[in-house]
């Protein structure tokens, strides 16, 4: 098994686009086939090292890795709106 988990920092936190975020990445376990399971989690502390929104999606291996980073709602949904909201973001993939 794989967790991917990726830390948004948003270019405008505001309330809209919070939920906005939360509601798009929660989305894709139902229209991305090789999710296995997904968590959303909003930043509480907002201390200026601290990212906003925290998405940790479970997959298979890695095979279903690539597989995911290239499935048509996952870019055409979720990447483009995360794109046009975040500042910036970072990631880190791992076994478990």
């Amino acid at each position: 098994m794989i967790k991917h988990v990726v830390c948004f920092k948003l270019k405008d936190k505001t309330e809209e686009n919070m939920q906005n975020a939360i509601s798009t990445l929660l989305s894709m376990k139902d229209n991305v086939p090789t999710v296995r399971e997904i968590e959303v989690h909003r930043d509480f502390l907002e201390s200026p090292r601290s990212y906003d929104i925290m998405l940790e999606v479970t997959l298979d291996d890695k095979d279903t890795l690539d597989v995911y980073q290239n499935d048509a709602y996952h870019c055409s949904v979720v990447k483009e709106l995360m794109h046009r909201i975040s500042e910036k973001s970072v990631s880190i993939d791992y076994k478990i």
